[in-house]
This record gives C-alpha cells, structure tokens and sequence, in this order.
C-alpha cells in the first residue's frame, strides 16, 4: 500500500507561512529530493492557488536558480488533486479538480501501486492526520520567529495526541532543520 506524507516549513513557533521562509538552493534540492518519491500531490484551494500558477510558469520559463528550476519542473511533472467546493476548473497540467470525499479518495489512491502520495496543504493535512490516514510527516523547521500566520494543526483538532517517531534528520546550511517522522502511535 502507497504511504501518505505531509510535508512542510514552519517557523519555530509553529507558523506555516510561505513569506517568513529561507528558500535558497538547499531547501529547494532537499524538497525536489522529497517530491521524486511520490507521484501524487494532493491540494485544497488555497494553497493550490498559492502555488500555481507560479511553479507552472516557472518550470516552463526557467527563470530561477538552477536547483529553484529544478523543484518547479519537479513539482509540476507530478499528479495534482486540487480538492474543492468552490472551483468550477483547474487549468494547470496533471492536475485534476476533485469534488470527492477526500477520505474516500485518498483511500482509493492508497489502494491503486504507484509512488507516494503528498498532501500539500495544511487544513488537507490537519484534517486527515485527525483522521488518523498520513503515515509520515517532514517538518521542516526554519530558524525564524515569524509570530503571525497560519498554524500547524490548528485548523482542525486532533482527537488524541499522536506519538510520532523520529526516523532522520538533516541540518542545512542556513539553520533550517528537516526533520522526518513516522506514525508511531497515538497517546
């Protein structure tokens, strides 16, 4: 069965937005590595709309550093699901606009072979760690104290604590430290 992983950067006090980040050639490498293991990104709305069309335009024109164009050719080759309500189409390549139970659908892709599957969205990510269905979390923290944004998890509130499992970690040039983690069980 295909593994669920959530990957993203957050500041040390647990913030998720994408202006208090340092996006140099390390982190961009160390997250194009982490998209080549996966074959499926699943998307709500808001952060889709945040990411494309700009990684799109960008893997076509190659207007950025070499490992920057790297990760936008990257993450604009995989398998997009963009879950949501109120968008009529989505107009980027492989990507596929999703009215579905999200359960129901990850579900589905868990079942069918291929590479892993990423959610890459913090409320998607909130919503199905609640419910128990992603396997492996990369935090990737950033040495910033940014006070201001979304926060990791608060969207939707776990049930019960759940223990993770520290399986590697990788500390970049910058400060910034990836950190990995399985589910481990809950307390």
């Amino acid at each position: 069965m295909r593994k669920t992983a959530f990957a993203i950067n957050i500041t040390v006090d647990g913030y998720c937005s994408h202006t208090d980040m340092i996006a140099d050639e390390e982190l961009h490498e160390y997250f194009t590595g982490l998209l080549r293991t996966g074959d499926t990104i699943l998307y709500g709305r808001k952060t889709f709309e945040l990411m494309f069309p700009f990684w799109h335009t960008v893997a076509e024109n190659q207007s950025e550093t070499q490992a920057t164009n790297e990760f936008a050719r990257t993450i604009d080759s995989i398998n997009k699901i963009v879950f949501s309500k109120t968008l009529k189409s989505v107009e980027i390549k492989n990507t596929t606009l999703s009215h579905a139970n999200i359960e129901d659908e990850l579900q589905r892709l868990k079942n069918q072979p291929g590479k892993d599957i990423y959610v890459g969205s913090l409320c998607l990510a909130s919503y199905l760690t609640r419910l128990d269905m992603i396997d492996e979390y990369f935090f990737v923290v950033h040495p910033v104290v940014a006070g201001k944004g979304p926060r990791l998890f608060e969207a939707e509130g776990l049930k019960e604590s759940l223990l993770l499992k520290l399986t590697g970690s990788k500390k970049f040039h910058s400060g910034v430290i990836a950190l990995h983690y399985q589910k481990n069980s809950h307390l």
